[in-house]
């Protein structure tokens, strides 16, 4: 018996697929969810998932009170029912947890395979050091598009650079290195230690997320070429040149040939968007550093990797568009990934302008051609703009999802932040003052925006800890 993800795709032969959330997650459709019985009524009671929240220093009690839970009627007959399955052969306990190894269903399948000797009112053993269970824990359910953080980062660094607000692009540039310190050793620990959670996460719908670790480090080599550091920035273009060879192919060719997932149409999403965005990021990055060092083959590579990502722009755009028409959509699974649309076409533009910028000789294409598809997406982009507000009130006013805190505001930042570089850009590349004047507006909402998710990101990681700290206080009291 196991317990995992039920986002994790399995196949049918891994045993019967047992739901054990008394609600149904977000995300995921009924057909793509592939479950043989949904025991809702196994599920923890609602007053102890919401005190649980989920913080591993807390799991101890949490088993200890679920254990206790257990011995009643309702609970019994659900546990039962699973007892009989096990019966019949193996069996999967699936949950949206974050942390599977965290949650009811690790104290479910403990129950079912005997392994808990204890009595349900015996006290728990001590937690485990608080830091470093939660710490262990963010790194096992890191999300793969986590290095949007620096993404969004790196384009308001750059953004406001150009504004003249160099103090604060530099405060930005370092908070965004400090991301890359911090992420990168995560991604790899992550790897190490939760392999087969990596790689369901890379045969899954959402792979592309991966690619926010290339773009990231062509951003952040954009914006050093904006201080002359050719040397690092060019340590920053090698690393994501070559993450974008080995993930602009590795994910497709994953997703086509992989027999651990089932294909749906449902699963297609914003963020395979990025597989345009990553390779518009190696030709903004290399046209910056080839106007430096005179590089014919940076230049080259520019001029090439802005062809792909057009390619893969148009095709991309036309599978999301399809199946936002052609399928219904949950307001719950409409995420702030589709912003990346914009953010896809907003960089294809910046990329045009840096070749604009080029020497004319070194250029398979002429001037015009680039300059005339670079006017013709940032009018795309700025189109995009009002429906994509629209699609956010019907979410979260109509519909009433709530509005909190989640990496996915991340995807708003950088498309956001990058609209207004490509706006002020193209205007001065074509000499459109308006352009100009509507561009230095627009980064500093880019600026405000930044500010916003980044208090939201830090509320959203002090909140748990201070309410943890007022409800002990409490119980000292009540003591």
């Amino acid at each position: 018996m196991t317990c995992r993800r039920v986002y994790e795709q399995t196949s049918f032969e891994d045993g019967k697929r047992v739901l054990v959330d008394r609600v149904w997650p977000p995300d995921i459709s009924r057909d793509d969810a592939r479950l043989d019985e949904w025991l809702g009524d196994v599920a923890p009671s609602t007053g102890l998932q919401h005190w649980y929240s989920h913080e591993p220093f807390r799991f101890a009690e949490f088993r200890r009170r679920y254990l206790a839970e257990l011995a009643d009627p309702e609970h019994r007959s659900a546990l039962s029912r699973l007892r009989h399955l096990t019966d019949d052969g193996k069996l999967i306990l699936l949950t949206a947890a974050p942390d599977a190894d965290h949650s009811h269903a690790a104290v479910l399948a403990e129950r079912l395979t005997g392994a808990d000797r204890s009595e349900p009112d015996r006290p728990a053993p001590p937690p485990p050091p608080g830091y470093r269970a939660a710490v262990s824990a963010k790194v096992a359910n890191l999300n793969a598009g986590a290095f949007a953080f620096v993404m969004g980062t790196g384009i308001v660094s750059t953004a406001l650079n150009i504004n003249g607000a160099h103090t604060a692009s530099l405060a930005l540039l370092v908070v965004g290195l400090a991301g890359c310190a911090v992420l990168l050793p995560a991604y790899v620990w992550r790897l190490l230690r939760w392999r087969q959670r990596f790689v369901a996460d890379l045969v899954g719908p959402r792979a592309f997320a991966f690619l926010t670790v290339s773009i990231a480090a062509n951003v952040i080599a954009a914006r050093l070429v904006a201080d002359g550091d050719t040397a690092v920035a060019g340590a920053f273009l090698a690393f994501g040149a070559a993450g974008w060879l080995l993930l602009g192919y590795g994910i497709p060719l994953g997703l086509i040939a992989s027999t651990r997932r089932d294909a749906s149409f449902d699963q297609v999403n914003g963020t395979w968007f990025l597989w345009a965005v990553g390779s518009q990021s190696v030709a903004v990055a290399a046209a910056g550093l080839a106007r430096l060092t005179s590089s014919h083959l940076l230049q080259v590579l520019a001029l090439v990797c802005w062809g792909i990502g057009l390619m893969q722009y148009l095709l991309t755009a036309t599978i999301v568009l399809a199946r936002l028409l052609a399928r219904p959509v949950a307001p719950g699974n409409l995420m702030t990934s589709s912003w990346i649309c914009m953010g896809a076409a907003a960089i294809s533009v910046l990329a045009g302008t840096r070749l604009l910028e080029l020497p004319p000789e070194g250029m398979l294409l002429s001037r015009s051609v680039v300059a005339g598809s670079a006017v013709v997406l940032w009018s795309f982009s700025t189109w995009l703009i009002p429906l994509l507000l629209a699609l956010g009130v019907w979410r979260h006013v109509l519909r009433k999802v709530p509005f909190r805190y989640e990496l996915g505001w991340w995807n708003l930042v950088f498309p956001i932040g990058m609209y207004g570089v490509t706006t002020h850009e193209l205007g001065r590349t074509t000499g459109t003052s308006w352009l100009t004047t509507l561009g230095r507006w627009e980064i500093w909402v880019g600026g405000v925006v930044w500010v916003v998710v980044i208090a939201a990101m830090v509320a959203a990681a002090v909140r748990p800890h201070l309410t943890a700290r007022r409800a002990a206080g409490s119980n000292r009291r009540t003591a």
